[in-house]
């Protein structure tokens, strides 16, 4: 391409969608932040809930549940529809969804009724989620834009998780824990007031059209692998259920990817996940959430059930993780990714991640706070901070429009389905390990706190091989030079920008 990028005043005056486009990220990012709260904001609000509604344990853990299979499995659905029936159209029924389902769940004077509206929820958030990221990549023009607002959304991505325990810790101590699922709706009428006022719906000539087989496999693939990962994690990796689960789960998929190399109209097509830089990015960020939704699982029954903290105070304790994040996050797109491609950037990160994890294996049950777990999750927080958000940048970078919703669900879906399995598969470890101590050393005043914090330490030392393995896969996959502002990649996002404008009435790169 030849034609020079058209200047800010001339995008502006062609598409006043474009002379709005930090307004429309601020949207984005408050969908963003609701869903991502929902994943860890509950954790902290179930035990108020199980003595008021009097559900079982055994119970208490399908509230989380639902909400990760709705979610997990519906995201290929989401994503393709966003491209089918476009982002806007998508966003809006998915926050308004998204706030239904979280009133009645607030409201619920049962654990079905908790349940049920979890799942709505998660089903929800699969709508919502892929539009979100897509609309990034349709809004943002020029390159360096584009990666100042990854930047953000990554690091508001990456803090989410841990500001929930925050939010939820605070709404349960003050108000009630039915306020964890009320504060959704005043997320979703902010994003909606904003999403009408912003946001329109394009018509490309070439969208693609929805494929009933793709979804039914794909979901149901996607389904089979979160709920064993789920089940393992309550029943062991043993049980039928668990078992049965993660082999269907596994054969769906391979038939799945079969059907996407012959299918017409494909719900992920390949072309979206043979990109070695993509793929790369996608396998990178399923390692990452595996081990930092499994550290915040630990850290949490560490603070409050060996520490004693109080929901607050658990909160409070995390606010390093998301501050580390955001500074970091920031500091990549304006400073590293100058001095660094972009595979250095991620394996550096995860590095310096997985020296967080291995330092956490150090804290004892009576350990200093400061000493111990500050300093570890400023690592972690510096490792995430600039590895995610750098991978979920690769992961949407040089795919056609008419995919990117599809290419978000892509992040979406490596996030989510890696957390699960992560969660369960590093949960049985540490709980081996924690009955193993349990075994070989006499019974006493300190010998449960101390099996625990064994359990926890094996944990971490796992999430520390994780995020190393996943350093060398970076290393191994993602093509060397690779940089967000390189030629090649400015040649392939004018293409991105070019080619809506001759397909569609209406202005090129707007909010669709």
């Amino acid at each position: 391409m030849s034609d020079p990028v058209p200047t800010a005043a001339a995008d502006a005056s062609a598409d006043p969608h474009y002379a709005r486009r930090w307004l429309i990220l601020g949207v984005i990012l408050i969908a963003q932040v609701m869903i991502l709260l929902d994943s860890t904001i509950i954790n902290v609000a179930l035990p108020s809930a199980q003595r008021d509604l009097g559900f079982s344990n055994d119970t208490r853990q399908w509230v989380i549940t639902a909400y990760v299979l709705a979610f997990g499995s519906l995201l290929p659905l989401g994503g393709r529809l966003s491209d089918v029936l476009g982002r806007k159209t998508m966003m809006l029924a998915g926050l308004t969804g998204f706030a239904l389902a979280s009133a009645a769940g607030g409201a619920a004077q049962n654990i079905g009724m908790l349940i049920a509206a979890r799942a709505v929820q998660g089903a929800f958030a699969a709508a919502l989620a892929p539009a979100a990221l897509s609309l990034i990549v349709v809004t943002f023009r020029e390159l360096h834009e584009l990666n100042k607002a990854f930047a953000i959304f990554g690091a508001v991505a990456g803090g989410a998780g841990a500001v929930g325990l925050l939010l939820g810790g605070a709404l349960t101590d003050w108000l009630s824990w039915r306020w964890c699922m009320y504060i959704n709706i005043v997320f979703a009428v902010v994003a909606l007031v904003g999403g009408l006022a912003l946001l329109h719906n394009s018509t490309a000539a070439d969208k693609p059209r929805l494929s009933i087989p793709s979804t039914i496999i794909g979901s149901a693939a996607l389904f089979g692998l979160v709920l064993g990962s789920a089940k393992a994690e309550t029943d062991g990796w043993g049980s039928g259920v668990t078992v049965g689960s993660l082999v269907g789960g596994a054969v769906l998929l391979a038939g799945f990817v079969v059907l996407q190399k012959y299918e017409r109209h494909p719900l992920i097509p390949l072309r979206v996940l043979t990109d070695r830089n993509r793929g790369a990015a996608y396998l990178v960020q399923a390692l990452v959430y595996a081990g930092m939704f499994a550290i915040f699982l630990f850290l949490t029954y560490y603070v409050q059930g060996v520490k004693g903290y109080s929901p607050i105070k658990t909160g409070v304790a995390f606010l390093p993780i998301p501050f580390t994040i955001g500074f970091t996050a920031t500091i990549t797109q304006s400073r590293l990714l100058k001095l660094f491609t972009m595979r250095t950037i991620v394996s550096g990160g995860l590095v310096i991640a997985a020296g967080g994890a291995a330092l956490l294996t150090q804290a004892g049950p009576t350990s200093n706070y400061a000493a111990y777990l500050l300093p570890s999750m400023i690592l972690m927080g510096i490792g995430i901070g600039s590895a995610a958000v750098v991978a979920m940048a690769i992961g949407q970078q040089g795919v056609e429009p008419r995919d990117a919703g599809t290419a978000g669900a892509m992040n979406n879906v490596s996030q989510q389905v890696g957390s699960a399995l992560g969660v369960a598969l590093i949960s049985t470890f540490a709980a081996s390990a924690t009955s193993h101590y349990l075994t070989h050393h006499p019974a006493g005043a300190q010998t449960a706190a101390n099996a625990t914090v064994h359990g926890f330490a094996t944990g971490y030392w796992w999430v520390a091989g994780i995020y190393l393995a996943a350093a060398v896969v970076c290393g191994a996959l993602i093509r060397p030079g690779t940089r967000m502002s390189a030629p090649e990649e400015a040649a392939a996002l004018e293409e991105m920008v070019a080619e809506p404008a001759a397909e569609t009435p209406v202005p090129s790169r707007s909010a669709e």
